[in-house]
C-alpha cells in the first residue's frame, strides 16, 4: 500500500532515554528513564521506579510532565521516572512471573487466565530485589542528582505483590510503596508470613514508610479475591503508627482499567 504520509517520523517522548542492562545473574532488562528539563533542587530530584515499565512508563512520564508544571496547584513536583522493563515490544513480558514472585501460584487459576504463566519459572523476587538495590539504584544515583529520601516503588498486579514483598523484607529500600491490585493470592502463605515478621520488626525498630494500596471497584468480583485480600491487609497494617497507609477503591474500574486513575493518585501521594 502506498505511503500517503511521506513526512512521518518516529515519535519519542521528550526528555526520555533507554538502555539495556544485564544483571549479575545474567537477566536482561530494558531501562527507560525520564529526566525533568530543569535544574535539580539542592537535594536532588525525587525518583519513581516503575515495575512493568514497558506498559506504563509513557503514561507516568506524561502525567508527571504535565502536572509538575504547576506543582502549587497539582501537588506534583518534578521527578525522575525509571521504568524497569524487558527487551520486548509487548507491554508485558513473561519474565515478570519470575522476577515478581516468591514461588509458584498457590491457588488454582483458570487456564484461560494464565497466559502461559504455568510454564514460566517463578520465585525470583529476592534476586530481582537484589538487582534493584545493588545494581540499578546505584547506577541511577551515580548518573543523576537524586533525593535518596524521596524514592518510590510502583507496581501493579504481580508487581504490586513484589512491592509488598519489598516493604516487608527490605522496608528502608524506598520511602514510598505503591501496590496496585496486588496479587496476594499468588504467594499468599509467603506474603502473610512476611507481613507477620514485618509487624514484629516494627515493634523493635522505627520503620517509617508511606504506603498506598489501590484496587478497582470491579475487582470485588475478581476470581482471585484480590480486592478483599488487599483491603484486609491494609486494615492490619493500619495499626502500625509510623506507617502512613492509604487504601483507595476506584469506582467502576477493573483490574487493568484501574491503572490510569491509580497513577494519577499515586503521583500526588509520592510527589507532594
Amino acid at each position: 500500500m502506498k505511503n500517503m504520509l511521506p513526512n512521518e517520523i518516529p515519535f519519542t517522548i521528550a526528555g526520555t532515554k533507554q538502555f539495556t542492562i544485564e544483571s549479575e545473574k545474567n537477566r536482561l532488562y530494558q531501562i527507560l528513564v525520564s529526566i525533568p528539563d530543569e535544574t535539580p533542587p539542592e537535594t536532588g530530584f525525587p525518583i519513581i521506579y516503575l515495575l512493568d515499565g514497558n506498559s506504563i512508563f509513557g503514561t507516568v512520564v506524561e502525567a508527571v510532565r504535565i502536572q509538575s508544571r504547576k506543582p502549587e496547584k497539582t501537588g506534583v513536583i518534578p521527578a525522575i521516572v525509571v521504568g524497569i522493563g524487558y527487551p520486548t515490544p509487548e507491554p508485558f513480558s513473561k519474565e515478570r512471573f519470575y522476577d515478581y514472585t516468591m514461588g509458584a501460584p498457590e491457588i488454582e487459576i483458570p487456564s484461560n487466565k494464565m497466559n502461559g504463566a504455568s510454564t514460566q519459572m517463578h520465585g525470583g523476587a529476592d534476586e530481582f530485589l537484589q538487582f534493584l538495590q545493588d545494581e540499578l539504584k546505584p547506577a541511577m544515583e551515580h548518573a543523576y542528582q537524586i533525593d535518596q529520601k524521596k524514592q518510590t516503588l510502583f507496581g501493579h498486579s504481580l508487581g504490586g505483590l513484589f512491592v509488598l514483598h519489598t516493604l516487608f523484607t527490605s522496608p528502608t529500600s524506598f520511602q514510598t510503596y505503591i501496590a496496585g491490585s496486588p496479587s496476594i493470592h499468588w504467594n499468599q502463605s509467603i506474603i502473610l508470613e512476611e507481613e507477620r515478621l514485618f509487624h514484629q520488626l516494627c515493634e523493635t525498630e522505627e520503620i517509617k514508610a508511606n504506603v498506598l494500596v489501590g484496587i478497582g471497584e470491579l475487582e470485588r468480583w475478581h476470581h482471585t479475591n484480590v480486592g478483599e485480600l488487599a483491603k484486609s491487609m491494609v486494615d492490619r497494617l493500619s495499626i502500625l503508627s509510623r506507617l502512613q497507609i492509604e487504601f483507595i477503591q476506584f469506582q467502576n474500574e477493573g483490574h487493568v482499567s484501574v491503572l490510569p486513575p491509580l497513577i494519577t493518585r499515586s503521583l500526588r501521594f509520592a510527589l507532594r
